[in-house]
């Protein structure tokens, strides 16, 4: 628009010269006076055109920068909040990247936790099976102590009624 009003207003200015040399000759070669007055209205109405285009295209270039200045402030605004947004952004995945690195350390110390255990649990399960078989031949020979205590037991009751016979018998 900016353009079309200059292109406008340098068409109009070159009318109203072209206009002005017609008439300083049409003077020169004694134009009649009706003429002359029709040139000079046309002159006064080509000059006031030339000056509202120039006021038209005065206020076009002042809009025209005010809309640049607000189009510039908005992207500036615009750009700033991305920064801030990317920053954010940055600030975030960092933290997150710490945290999954500890995550990672506590899950490695875990396992490594998890390892040990299982070898306790396998070394008590040896153990357990050693203790298992101990206490197997230990209730066995508590079986067999017990058998050999009845017997004996067997043994002491048969002797105590024999001495109960015997020692009557020997008194009289």
């Amino acid at each position: 628009q900016l353009l079309e009003a200059k292109a406008s207003l340098s068409l109009a200015q070159t009318r109203h010269a072209l206009q002005l040399q017609q008439a300083k000759a049409q003077i020169k070669n004694m134009v009649p006076k009706k003429q002359f007055e029709q040139l000079q209205t046309t002159l006064r109405e080509e000059q006031c055109k030339a000056q509202q285009l120039q006021e038209n295209l005065h206020r076009q270039a002042e809009q025209t920068c005010r809309q640049l200045v607000r189009t510039q402030e908005e992207h500036e605004r615009l750009l700033r909040a991305a920064v801030e947004q990317a920053e954010g952004l940055e600030h975030s995945l960092r933290s997150a990247e710490a945290v999954l690195a500890e995550k990672a350390a506590q899950l490695k110390d875990a396992q490594a936790q998890l390892s040990r255990n299982k070898l306790w649990i396998e070394e008590l399960h040896e153990e357990n099976r050693g203790f298992a078989k101990a206490l197997q031949a230990a209730e066995l020979k508590q079986k067999s102590t017990e058998e050999k205590n009845q017997l004996l037991e067997a043994q002491a009751s048969a002797l105590k009624q024999l001495i109960g016979k015997i020692t009557p018998a020997s008194l009289n």
